[in-house]
């Protein structure tokens, strides 16, 4: 069975398009109720997240309602971080967490995330087991077993307790000046009162949501405003967080920027000489610079790729045994302290090997030389299959050809938007514009 509805991080959207509708979240909510009630007892309980999208009212209201309706008592949290649902999925003995956002996609967006009882992502398997609910439809409770709706309040406090607990004991922020770009989204209130709870001097940017602003010229993947800030205000790093606080993009004193490849190699290499890099090996994906590689392998600690979406991260962490993976785009994900991405968590990371070390965020933010990359994106409609075309296969097997023994190349759809993403690496800068220029070109004809 193929996958209709979800991608590569749940099912994800334009509001009030198919398949984010009122209606499909309704009828999603009920598929996976009946999913995770499967004993029909009535000790069923299930968290939900969102984060600052108007349309997050309109999917939390169905979603309750499908839950319900087979039963499901619901814990509305709020606007929270991701990583928040699935540590409260867990610390409250749900069954099910579910978060409302689409990450860092523009505000027209929405998409519906899904934990299981052990506060990780749901597998392939599953996911499909919920789509063959939703088509087939599920039977409702019985009136006297419908689900009760509760909101809870405290959500962001019990996650901010957590996060802070990740940082060393004793160690204070005191003296370090930091800008934290919440991009307008979950983490706008969360973020900055950790920081300033720990004792940093906190200068806080995209922090007025107002339902259509969230990653607007913000966040993680927008992080000029936040490098021009650290600059003015002569602070001593910067944090860029996205819509759902689930990525980290880092700017250190100088405005320059520094993607998750980079945190990773600093973090991958700082673990393995404390000797608490599990498997002594890094999780990324195929995305990952060429450049990390390089450096890991020059100290001895290995790389383990899988394919792109934190979630493939994950399980590929939980089958080996590792303790540390991610994604260049800035999913940190570190499994001794949560079971999904978390920016903020990550940020702490990064500003407690600044106080122990004693370093600048631009000696630690830069630790390897990057490969020259260079991704493209070509948006197609719905039903277009431009990566079957036949002068697109012949294009891609032409740069393929020239690419061999000086980089390599990667195209695939992107799994949240829809998008085919060509990415190459190479020394040679000329050959690696068009490589990726006349694959870009020929996918558009095809379009």
């Amino acid at each position: 069975m193929t996958r209709k509805l979800f991608g590569t991080d749940g099912v994800r959207g334009t509001a009030n398009t198919h398949p984010m509708t009122a209606e499909m979240a309704l009828k999603i909510g009920a598929a996976v109720g009946r999913y995770f009630r499967k004993d029909h007892s009535a000790a069923h309980r299930v968290v939900i997240g969102k984060d600052t999208r108007l349309s997050g009212y309109m999917f939390e209201s169905a979603l309750t309602a499908g839950l319900t309706s087979t039963g499901m008592n619901v814990l509305l949290l709020g606007p929270v971080p991701t990583p928040a649902v699935g540590l409260l999925t867990t610390s409250m003995r749900a069954d099910l967490g579910v978060m409302i956002s689409a990450s860092h996609n523009h505000a027209a967006d929405n998409g519906i995330k899904f934990f299981g009882p052990d506060g990780f992502k749901l597998s392939d398997e599953a996911e499909m087991e919920i789509e063959a609910l939703v088509a087939s439809g599920v039977e409702p409770a019985q009136a006297r077993n419908i689900g009760r709706a509760k909101r809870i309040d405290d959500g962001r406090f019990r996650y901010i307790e957590r996060v802070k607990s990740t940082f060393p004991q004793g160690m204070r922020l005191e003296g370090v000046k930091v800008v934290v770009d919440c991009a307008n989204g979950a983490a706008y209130k969360a973020a900055p009162e950790v920081l300033w709870e720990l004792g940093a001097e906190v200068v806080p940017i995209g922090v007025a949501p107002n339902g259509h602003n969230i990653n607007a010229d913000c966040g993680s993947t927008k992080p000029q405003v936040a490098a021009e800030a650290v600059v003015a205000h002569g602070a001593d790093v910067g944090i860029c967080l996205d819509g759902d606080a689930d990525r980290i993009i880092l700017i250190d004193e100088t405005g320059t920027v520094a993607d998750g490849d980079q945190i990773m190699g600093l973090l991958a290499s700082r673990w393995a000489e404390e000797e608490r890099l599990a498997g002594n090996a890094l999780v990324a994906t195929v995305m990952s610079n060429l450049g990390l590689e390089r450096f890991l392998q020059g100290r001895g600690i290995g790389l383990e790729r899988t394919g792109v979406g934190d979630r493939y991260v994950v399980e590929r962490m939980r089958g080996g045994g590792f303790n540390l993976g991610g994604e260049q785009s800035g999913h940190i994900v570190m499994t001794d302290h949560a079971t999904t991405g978390d920016g903020l968590m990550a940020g702490l990371q990064f500003l407690a090997e600044m106080v122990r070390s004693g370093k600048r965020a631009s000696e630690l933010a830069h630790v390897f030389e990057p490969v020259p990359q260079l991704l493209k994106n070509v948006r197609y409609e719905v039903g277009q299959t431009p990566l079957e075309d036949a002068a697109v296969l012949a294009e891609i097997a032409r740069v393929e050809a020239d690419l061999v023994g000086k980089g390599r190349l990667l195209i695939r759809k992107s799994g949240t938007e829809p998008l085919v993403r060509v990415m190459a690496e190479c020394e040679d800068e000329a050959l690696l514009n068009l490589s990726v220029d006349g694959i870009v070109n020929a996918v558009t004809a095809a379009l």
